[in-house]
Order: structure tokens, then C-alpha cells, then sequence
């Protein structure tokens, strides 16, 4: 059985392929009950092996951990057998392919480039961020401070998206819906984690939150994962209530590991009427906002 709090890069594939294994509803993929106690829920390793074309030793030496370096047409039937989604085959390619790839090297530290934090700074309507490949914030304009927390009150290793949806109760707060946002957080964490298994500033994250929160817990055992795409969050502001923004991702060039996110709202919507308040509101000067950009 998984250890729910095993960190990135351990046996991400025989977990992955147990989950979404278990995932499976064996009547759907075609087999029919058969009299036999399931001891566990979804498809059996022999019914996965069958629509795999593949061994059932191969199946259990796969999801212990004895072999990784997997072909790719049998990945392909391997994906195909469980159904996996686009973000979820990705993975899979990714955390099977791990013993074949060098160690990705990483940086002493991130710095945002005063160009983009000119950027930044000059998007007078619209919250942005920068962030890294943990979701840390490197850089921060004053209409993020105000729509989401003052980022430079918080010491920076607290900087952290998935660490504050988790761990700090006023940010929490701001989510209409903060099942769906942490469970997308942790999709988001778990593909980075098979992407970059030997990030240790990752698996310290996930470590702690591990220990710290039951509900992160539970679901980064669930192996769900979720790569870049166009997303809506509704917040529930104490200034001007409740908005829906779309949340714009843009990666950086010159930093391949960072990208720029903005909080937009559609035109002539209440949200951007909310906005257009807010923000004025957050350009008054003050001492935080100083120096934004914060080297890791």
C-alpha cells in the first residue's frame, strides 16, 4: 500500500498506475461480475494486464517499482487501458521515463528580471504575479497584493500559493469553491513533481504539507494531475466581494522555469467593475510594496 506522504520521485509510476487502476469501474472497461470477492475497488491487475496486452508479472513489477523503463508502445496501452486523459498520459510518460533523463539542474536561486517587474508594474489594471514552477511568487504588482494578500508582509519561504491555500486561513477564505482551487493545487504540484523529481525545494513542500494538512494528504495520494490551462476562480473579497476572474498564464522566455500570471475580468462585468474599485484603492503608496521582486 501507497504511504500517502511519500515524497516526489519514490515509486511515482507504480503509485500512479495503482490509482488510476483503482480508478476504473470494471463493468465499464467491459468485464463482467464474475462471482469473485474485489478485495479492492477497480479493474485487477490481471483485467489492466489484458486490455495492456501485457504480462501480469510485467503488471506488478510495473506497480512495484522493479521496472521503469517501459517502451513506449506499451505505455501507449498501458494509457489507453486506464483511460488517461491528456494531462494524466503526460504524466505518465513523464514519471516512466525518469531513469532516462539527467537530473535537471537547479538554480541557486530565481531572480525576476527588473524588466519584468517593469511590466509589472506598469499593468495599473490588471493583479499579476510572477511564479515558478512550485507556484512560490518571485514578483508581485500592487493589484495582486490587493486582490489576494500582502505578499510582502510574509516572510519568503512563506511566498507560496499552494502553501498559503492550504495553510493560511485568511487566504483560504477567499475561495468560493476552496475544495475545487486546493484540489487543482495539488494536481498542478503533483505534475511538477514528476516532471522535477530531484527539486528539493518541491519535495520539502510537499513534505510539509503532507504532515501538516489531512485534506492535501489524501489527495496527493490520489495521483491526480493537471498541466497549464485556461482557468476561472471566484473569490469572495472582503472589499468588494465576490468576483470572477480568468486567470491568464504567460511563460518567460528568458526564464524558462517562471511565467506570468493576470487576474482579468470580462468586459462591462460586475467583476470588472469590482476591479476597476479595487484597484485605484490598492495604488495608494505605502512600505510593503517596495522592492517586490525577492531573490530564492
Amino acid at each position: 500500500m501507497e504511504n500517502p506522504g511519500s515524497p516526489p520521485g519514490g515509486n511515482d509510476l507504480g503509485e500512479f498506475l495503482r490509482a488510476r487502476r483503482a480508478a476504473l469501474d470494471p463493468h465499464c472497461c467491459g468485464f463482467p461480475d464474475d462471482g469473485r470477492l474485489r478485495r479492492v475497488p477497480g479493474l485487477r491487475r490481471e483485467e489492466l494486464a489484458q486490455l495492456a496486452h501485457v504480462s501480469i508479472d510485467y503488471v506488478v513489477r510495473l506497480e512495484q517499482g522493479r521496472t521503469r523503463r517501459v517502451s513506449r508502445p506499451v505505455l501507449d496501452a498501458l494509457a489507453d487501458a486506464l483511460q488517461l486523459a491528456a494531462d494524466e498520459r503526460a504524466y505518465l510518460f513523464t514519471v516512466a521515463d525518469v531513469t532516462q533523463a539527467a537530473p535537471a539542474r537547479q538554480p541557486a536561486g530565481q531572480r525576476v528580471d527588473p524588466q519584468l517587474q517593469q511590466l509589472l508594474d506598469g499593468m495599473h489594471d490588471i493583479p499579476a504575479m510572477v511564479l515558478n514552477r512550485r507556484m512560490d511568487v518571485l514578483a508581485w504588482n500592487r493589484g495582486a497584493a490587493a486582490l489576494l494578500t500582502d505578499f510582502a508582509a510574509l516572510p519568503a519561504p512563506e511566498r507560496n500559493l499552494i502553501r498559503l491555500t492550504f495553510l493560511d486561513d485568511a487566504y483560504r477564505s477567499l475561495y468560493a469553491d476552496w475544495p475545487r482551487a486546493a484540489r487543482e493545487c495539488v494536481a498542478v504540484l503533483r505534475m511538477e513533481a514528476g516532471r522535477n523529481p530531484d527539486d528539493r525545494a518541491l519535495t520539502a513542500l510537499v513534505g510539509e504539507l503532507t504532515v501538516r494538512d489531512p485534506d492535501f494528504r489524501t489527495w496527493w495520494a490520489s495521483h491526480q494531475v493537471r498541466g497549464p490551462r485556461q482557468l476561472t476562480k471566484t473569490y469572495r473579497h472582503p472589499v468588494i466581494g465576490t468576483v470572477t476572474l480568468d486567470v491568464q498564464q504567460f511563460g518567460v522566455d528568458t526564464q524558462p522555469d517562471q511565467q506570468l500570471v493576470a487576474y482579468t475580468a470580462p468586459p462591462h462585468s460586475p467583476s470588472q467593475e469590482a476591479l476597476r474599485f479595487l484597484l485605484p484603492w490598492s495604488a495608494q503608496p505605502d512600505d510593503h510594496t517596495t522592492n517586490r521582486s525577492r531573490h530564492y
